[in-house]
């Protein structure tokens, strides 16, 4: 069986979403990499449980120009990494607009997000337990990664992705009957749930 899942890029211009995603997707890293205009997009398969699963992911313009354009691919995402530049302390704190937006203009509930401390081959101005300490408020996962070397990256995609997998209701496989909701219980109780 196959499955797709809907995952958004999301942080401030700079962070290295771009470089993120092109480390995830081709294992290609990119010293110089140009701003993101609008929207860029890519695919990889992956495999949980021995069911394939067809990553679509939306890497978003951070630039506050192109942000306008952004409340339109909330809509049907399943997972979230929000990246941060861990040399860069306001891209931690900007992480809280990013998270009103989406809290706003998904259409799930459930939401898998991933809190993601990129650049982590430089020197820190935000320390791992800072960045912990920010996903745990917002009841997300953490993790932290390095584009550059390619450390974390594709952990961190695995790592959502297996909770996007794991949550009943958010998904459903390709011409299958929807997955059952989750109850009450069970929308509460998870870590990993953006609210």
């Amino acid at each position: 069986m196959e499955a797709k899942f809907k995952i958004l890029l999301i942080g401030k211009s700079g962070v290295g979403k771009s470089c993120v995603l092109n480390s995830f997707t081709t294992s290609d890293y990119e010293m110089v990499q140009a701003p993101t205009i609008g929207v860029d997009f890519k695919v990889k398969e992956i495999s949980i449980n021995n069911d394939k699963i067809k990553l679509g992911i939306w890497d978003t313009a951070g630039m506050e120009r192109y942000r306008v354009m952004t409340p339109s691919f909330y809509r049907g995402v399943q997972g979230v990494i929000l990246v941060y530049d861990v040399t860069d302390r306001g891209s931690l704190n900007d992480l809280n607009s990013w998270i009103s937006e989406l809290q706003t203009y998904a259409d799930k509930s459930n939401i898998v997000g991933l809190v993601l401390g990129n650049k982590i081959d430089k020197p820190r101005a935000v320390s791992t337990e800072d960045g912990r300490i920010f996903a745990q408020r917002y009841r997300m996962m953490f993790l932290e990664s390095s584009a550059k070397t390619g450390e974390g990256v594709n952990f961190a995609f695995e790592e959502l992705a297996r909770k996007v997998y794991e949550t009943p209701g958010l998904w459903e496989y390709e011409n299958a009957e929807p997955a059952p909701s989750p109850t009450q219980n069970q929308q509460n109780c998870c870590s990993g749930y953006i609210w």
